[in-house]
């Protein structure tokens, strides 16, 4: 979610720290059964536009409202993801299935070689994908006010550190990586798809921010780090690092609701952006249930 959401918006959608195990109690059952896509919103108003679209399908798919910002993105992700791998556990157990401490040979393999919180527990992801949706910033050009940006990657663009040289990312810095690949054939397939139905939709680099653009100067900062840029938000790698981190695919889907540069509120279309998010979110239904 770009900057320029309104900041009574934001209280106002501010998601409740109960409603994440509710929403997953709700659905323990299919989780056991039938592996599901998470998507993950910054606030109600974009979790509300992606129901919306996803519509009598939404039930195949949790959604959620994580917060605002990379962190706040990662860990209601992560989250989500741990929960969710642990009710599929404990519901395969009380189904008589086998208990997730004796996976065959394939399952322990690939439990044993997948980073993070699962490596090692032999708990299998109750997901396939995960889904960061949104509204957001697009670069001019490359992404115009109201259309949509499929990302083939996911950037944390302000993650380094300031030299007297300039900036250096944190990859440049031997510290990591600031980039998480999209699922490249999902990816494709949507913008395909969209193009089909008549959305506008573009490809390129999703950048994620702790502070969004307002200056002509950032943006062509960010541009120069980035060179294939195409939308601006705040929370998509933390959803694509936890994904990651968890042996998931994923994906990013913005609707940009102004362009990045200077700050001018006029020219903000949020309404716009929100209704294109909910028409992009009845296509991803198309693609992720046919």
């Amino acid at each position: 979610m770009n900057e320029q959401k309104q900041n009574d918006s934001i209280e106002r959608n501010r998601p409740e720290t109960t409603s994440l195990s509710s929403s997953f109690e709700t659905n323990s059952t299919s989780t056991a059964s039938t592996q599901r896509v998470l998507i993950v919103t910054a606030v109600d108003a974009e979790k509300e536009a992606v129901l919306r679209g996803l519509g009598d399908q939404a039930a195949r798919f949790d959604v959620i409202a994580a917060g605002v910002g990379p962190a706040s993105a990662a860990a209601g992700t992560a989250a989500a993801l741990a929960f969710a791998s642990a009710a599929a556990g404990t519901n395969a157990l009380a189904q008589g299935s086998a208990a997730p401490s004796e996976p065959d040979a394939a399952q322990a393999s690939a439990a044993s070689s997948r980073p993070g919180p699962l490596a090692g527990t032999g708990l299998t992801p109750a997901y396939t994908l995960v889904v960061g949706a949104g509204i957001g910033g697009g670069f001019p050009g490359r992404a115009d006010v109201g259309s949509l940006v499929v990302a083939d990657a996911m950037v944390a663009a302000d993650l380094g550190s300031q030299t007297p040289d300039g900036f250096l990312s944190v990859d440049e810095l031997g510290f990591g990586s600031s980039r998480v690949a999209a699922d490249a054939v999902l990816a494709a397939r949507l913008r395909h798809e969209l193009q089909r139905a008549g959305l506008a939709v573009s490809g390129g680099t999703a950048v994620t921010v702790s502070t969004a653009t307002g200056t002509a100067e950032t943006a062509a900062e960010l541009l120069r780090r980035v060179p294939d840029a195409a939308a601006e938000g705040m929370e998509g790698f933390g959803v694509a690092t936890a994904a990651q981190q968890f042996g998931v695919p994923a994906l990013e889907l913005r609707a940009i609701s102004n362009a990045v540069g200077p700050r001018n509120r006029d020219a903000w279309r949020i309404k716009d952006a929100l209704d294109a998010l909910q028409a992009a979110s009845s296509i991803l239904r198309e693609v992720l249930t046919s």
